[in-house]
Order: C-alpha cells, then sequence, then structure tokens
C-alpha cells in the first residue's frame, strides 16, 4: 500500500472496528452493511476459541477466503476437491458478506466465520490462531494489511478463479494505489482466461505467477446439473410438461420489464408458464409480485403452498419461490431461463446455472462485466435484451409451440450446453496449483 494511503486506511479500519464493538447483538432485518459491522462484534474471540479446539499445528492448514455467495460457489468445489486429495490438511473459510453466512456451511471447513476488518492487530492475531500454511483469495477481493503480514510471515498468498473486468473499478488510480502491493505479493494467480491475467499483471500481480486455471463455478454448476434429483420434493411439486421460464434471481427493475413482457407473450403462447425466483425473496420484495399476478387474474401460487399441497402445479401458470437455495434445482424446468441483475445496478447474476441444463438464457443490458455471459453470447446460445417488446419477441422466439421456435430453441440449448462443458477441469487446476504453492513452501 502506498505511504500516504496508510494512516487513511488505518483510520477507515479503526471505525469500522469501533462501530463493531459497541454494536448491539446481530440484526437480521437490518441493512446487509449494518449486519456486516454487528456480525464482526466479538469476532477475534471466535476465531481464536474455534482454533483452540480444533487446530493440530502439526497438520498444513488451507485458509480460503470468499467474500459472498458468487465467490463461496467458486471456493466450495476447491475446498472438497482438497479434502478428498489432501484428508492430512486443515482447512479455514472466511466470508465478508452475511448473504455468505449460511452458505458457509456447504464448505464444511474446520474453522469458519466473516473475516475481520482489516487491521494490523487482527490480521496477526488470526494468523497466529490459524498458522496457516496458504491463504487462498478467490476471485477478486484482496485485504492489503493481512496479504502483507502474511507474507512477512512467509505464509505464501495466492488467488484461484481471479478475474478482473475490464470496467472494473479496481483499475482506477485509487484502488491501484491501494492494492498494488498486495497484488504483486501473490505467489500464484490462477486466472479464469488469458486477458483477465493480462489485465491484473496491469495491477501488480507478476507475470510468471499467473496460469491459466479457469473458473470453478463451471464445475459446479455442471456436477449439480448431472445429479439434479426430479423426484425431489421441490421440483416434483413443480414439475409440468408445458414451456416455461425460470427467472432466477430477479431484481424489482428486472421485473419492471419482465412481468409486462410475460403479460404479452401469453396472449401469444397461452399454454407458457413462469416460474420466478427474486433474488432477495423478503416479504417487501413478494408482496408487489403477488399483487401483480392477482392482478393478471393468472392461476398463481407460491412454493411454499405448492409444497403444502395447497395448489397443484398442473393449476397454475405463475410459480413464485419464496425461498432461498432451490434456484440451481428449478433451472432443471426451464425450458428457457431468464437472469436477473442484468437491469439492476449490482449486475448480472450466474447465467451459466441454466445453461448447465441446456436452457437457452435471456438477460439485461448490464451483462458486460460477465465473463459466461459474453461466452454465451459468442455462442449465440444466450440473447441480452433491453426493453419489454425485445423480451417479449425473444421469448416468443423461443418458447412458442411452431416448429421454428421449437428448432432454435433447441440449437441455442445445446450451444449453452457445450459453452458449459468447454470450460471444466477448473476445479482440478486449482487444486493442482494450491498444492503447488504448498510444495514449494515445503
Amino acid at each position: 500500500m502506498r505511504a500516504p494511503l496508510r494512516p487513511l486506511y488505518a483510520a477507515a479500519v479503526a471505525l469500522a472496528r469501533g462501530l463493531a464493538a459497541v454494536s448491539g447483538e446481530s440484526n437480521r432485518s437490518g441493512s446487509k452493511l449494518w449486519r456486516s459491522v454487528q456480525a464482526r462484534r466479538g469476532i477475534m474471540g471466535r476465531w481464536q476459541q474455534q482454533a483452540a479446539a480444533v487446530r493440530d499445528p502439526s497438520r498444513p492448514l488451507v485458509w480460503l477466503h470468499a467474500p459472498s455467495v458468487g465467490e463461496g460457489l467458486q471456493a466450495r468445489p476447491v475446498a472438497h476437491a482438497l479434502r478428498t486429495l489432501m484428508p492430512e490438511a486443515q482447512q479455514a473459510y472466511s466470508f465478508f458478506s452475511p448473504s455468505a453466512e449460511r452458505f458457509a456451511e456447504s464448505v464444511g471447513a474446520d474453522i469458519s466465520d466473516y473475516l475481520p476488518f482489516d487491521s494490523e492487530a487482527d490480521a496477526d492475531a488470526l494468523l497466529d490462531a490459524l498458522r496457516p500454511s496458504v491463504l487462498v483469495f478467490v476471485k477478486l477481493d484482496v485485504w492489503p494489511v493481512l496479504v502483507e503480514r502474511a507474507t512477512r510471515r512467509g505464509i505464501p498468498v495466492m488467488m484461484l478463479s481471479a478475474t478482473l473486468a475490464e470496467t472494473s473499478g479496481r483499475r482506477r488510480p485509487l484502488s491501484r494505489a491501494l492494492l498494488q502491493d498486495a497484488y504483486a505479493a501473490m505467489a500464484a494467480v490462477g486466472v479464469i482466461d488469458a486477458a483477465h491475467g493480462a489485465r491484473l499483471t496491469q495491477l501488480g500481480v507478476r507475470a510468471a505467477c499467473v496460469r491459466h486455471t479457469g473458473d470453478t463455478r463451471f464445475d459446479q454448476v455442471w456436477e449439480r446439473a448431472q445429479r439434479v434429483d426430479h423426484t425431489a420434493p421441490v421440483l416434483r411439486h413443480t414439475a409440468s410438461t408445458r414451456p416455461t421460464l425460470v427467472a432466477g434471481s430477479t431484481w424489482p427493475a428486472d421485473e419492471a420489464v419482465l412481468l409486462p413482457a410475460w403479460e404479452s407473450l401469453r396472449a401469444a403462447v397461452p399454454s407458457a408458464r413462469l416460474i420466478i425466483a427474486p433474488h432477495e425473496p423478503t416479504r417487501a420484495h413478494l408482496a408487489p409480485l403477488m399483487t401483480w399476478a392477482e392482478g393478471t387474474a393468472l392461476p398463481h401460487a407460491t412454493l411454499g403452498q405448492l409444497e403444502r399441497g395447497e395448489r397443484r402445479a398442473h393449476d397454475v401458470d405463475v410459480i413464485i419461490v419464496d425461498r432461498v437455495g432451490v434456484l440451481g434445482d428449478l433451472y432443471a424446468h426451464a425450458t428457457v431461463a431468464y437472469v436477473g441483475g442484468g437491469f439492476h445496478k449490482a449486475g448480472l447474476h450466474s447465467a451459466i446455472e441454466p445453461a448447465a441444463f441446456g436452457a437457452p438464457v435471456l438477460f439485461g443490458p448490464g451483462h458486460r462485466m460477465s465473463r459466461e455471459a459474453g461466452l454465451l453470447l459468442e455462442a449465440e446460445a444466450a440473447r441480452a435484451v433491453y426493453a419489454v417488446a425485445g423480451l417479449r419477441d425473444a421469448l416468443r422466439g423461443w418458447l412458442d409451440t411452431d416448429a421454428d421456435a421449437q428448432v432454435a430453441r433447441a440449437r441455442a440449448g445445446e450451444a449453452a450446453r457445450r459453452v458449459v462443458q468447454q470450460e471444466l477441469g477448473a476445479t482440478a487446476r486449482s487444486v493442482a496449483l494450491v498444492r503447488e504453492v504448498l510444495a514449494m513452501r515445503g
């Protein structure tokens, strides 16, 4: 970190630590930022207590950090593969966002919790407690003080599924000044492709440390698609032979385009049905969807109602998914998929989940930060839409029951599946890179 930035960065971190110390118990109804602060109250004590209970210093420890669920989906296959290939190693898993708290349990690490704020005192205390053999950042986030304190101890730091979009704010002068030394300290960086690797070297990563390992999410979504259980309750209660649009991870901005397009489409394809899974199925988000469905007079039900037997999937035209954790399986029903985020400032969510099931994909204009969206567009397996009319026409082109639509849909769906297949193998290459770094350290 450049010297002039150190006192400013330290002051910001000290303020965040102070807020955490005086905050009350974590309140799940508060904003995500405030919940993130509250979750760090007593954080070092929790880490130290876990480490004292399970850490065996005679065994190597791989520490994976993935800030949120998206990065967690990239970290999890690596963690599971390491568990199989290196049963002698322990694992620690840290995250930053409250949205990853429940997900972290699925990683199966020996020790897991929120990452403390990036102060020297907390970094040293955490390194003392964990005594990691390697620290692995997943995707992009690196924490400059933690990297500095780890490398001073001779602990190698690396990145996996590393990415840097052309329009990323990390390329701006202030971010570069803050993070350049941390990127330069990396012992190895597994990138998703050569273009992202080249941009990371511009931020300070040494070219000799860059390896093309790929994006482990492709392995994860492919495996999930291959082992999906169509007899599981969530799929059994939502099954139908009707042409189905599964709209996943939608935001209100997506729904402002999607819902009127769907009403218009239904006049042309009355047999079509909609399964919509909002990104955050809170009461506040679900209520407008229910109001819309009631206003259209389309028979509708929540997923919960179907699972409780109150309605049957055969009798409803709109299914509103009112809980998390099931979207990855519901894409198995998709004749066509709409992936949300393209009309929202957060950006596009995962477009490869439905692609792994062979579903053509639609999304809004905010897809330029998504490499996977670019791959699908290039393969003619996806279409970007910009307004209600465009989405309606794209849906009809793939959802209609005539022969031309069926041929176009089959061709696009097979292209989508091929895109995922061509990217497989990233997990094995990533695990090999971790083992190589461990072997170099001895």
